[in-house]
């Protein structure tokens, strides 16, 4: 059933919780928002509302997790970001065992606008050391990163949720590799596609879809998932990229540091690759607007993305004339 990664957050969040006391988690007065209200309704003395406060409150969760804590901190994603210094200084920097949770990730928030859209946090995240960055593309997929980053990873990490519901996505009986990308559909039968398409987060589920719209026409295109942004699996890309004489990367985040970026980064290290084109939103702010409307308008949408490799592809097949 389709759900956002927010609420599926909350609820994995007080499954873990039950058998890890050393879990506390902290709110800057949005848990309603954020879903950690599911948390502090089931344990009230490990959780703390810390007001409109971001930057005491990262500060606070780097002290708790020096003395053995496992602090989840929680906001929407453009809030939290936006005390860049104290999570810089406070959580990577000193490498505190901390988990920073942004929320209302990209233009798919719709109507709230750009004040309260993270379309820059991922860029900051990556940009620091120690920090890990993740975003899951549907529920199953959150629950399986945060049991990941309970029971495994240490030190900052960073988990980007939405606002909106997304549909179920994950295959079933897929063993989740920490940090891999994944192939979400393929149809070509083992064939190569002409178009490979790497997505992450919300825009995953548009790329199927526009997969699906562009096989109607004859041009088959596999997608793929990167459900992790930092460390990147470049070894991924470089394994897969021979497949395709073109390459679309699709994310609701700027394409400047986001997953375009990654991919870009990782291409840069072989001498032969495919062009890359980098769907996203395009160095400018959001704004308020229907979710469907302004994925449409920054081309992200399912029937955009369809569009925009159609173009692609006749301009591959002019270079070769």
């Amino acid at each position: 059933m389709a759900k956002a990664t927010r609420q599926a957050f909350g609820e994995a969040l007080v499954r873990l919780g039950a058998v890890h006391p050393e879990i506390v988690v902290l709110d800057a007065d949005l848990s309603k928002s954020t879903k950690s209200e599911i948390f502090a309704k089931k344990f009230p003395t490990r959780f703390y509302e810390m007001g409109i406060a971001e930057a005491n409150m990262i500060g606070t969760a780097a002290g708790l997790s020096f003395t053995g804590k496992l602090p989840f901190v929680c906001s929407f994603g453009c809030f939290l970001t936006g005390r860049y210094d104290t999570i810089r200084l406070s959580v990577a920097y000193s490498a505190a065992n901390v988990r920073l949770i942004g929320t209302h990730a990209g233009v798919g928030i719709g109507d709230d606008g750009h004040s309260q859209m993270g379309l820059e946090d991922i860029s900051l995240m990556r940009a620091l050391p120690t920090m890990g960055v993740f975003q899951p593309m549907d529920a199953h997929e959150t629950e399986l990163i945060m049991d990941y980053l309970v029971k495994e990873w240490k030190g900052p990490a960073y988990l980007r949720l939405t606002r909106q519901n997304l549909p179920d996505l994950y295959p079933q009986g897929q063993i989740f590799k920490p940090g891999k990308l994944m192939q979400i559909k393929n149809p070509t039968s083992g064939r190569s596609p002409q178009v490979l398409c790497i997505a992450t987060g919300a825009s995953v589920a548009e790329a199927v879809i526009a997969s699906d719209r562009l096989m109607e026409k004859g041009i088959p295109m596999a997608v793929w998932n990167a459900h992790c942004l930092k460390p990147f699996d470049e070894e991924g890309v470089l394994g897969i990229c021979g497949q395709s004489p073109l390459i679309i990367t699709v994310e609701d985040h700027t394409v400047i540091g986001g997953l375009g970026t990654c991919v870009a980064e990782a291409l840069a290290k072989t001498c032969n690759h495919p062009r890359l084109v980098r769907l996203g939103i395009q160095d400018i702010f959001g704004e308020s607007g229907d979710p469907l409307e302004l994925y449409d308008q920054f081309g992200i949408s399912s029937g955009a993305i369809a569009e925009r490799v159609a173009t692609e592809l006749k301009k591959e097949k002019m270079n070769y004339l």
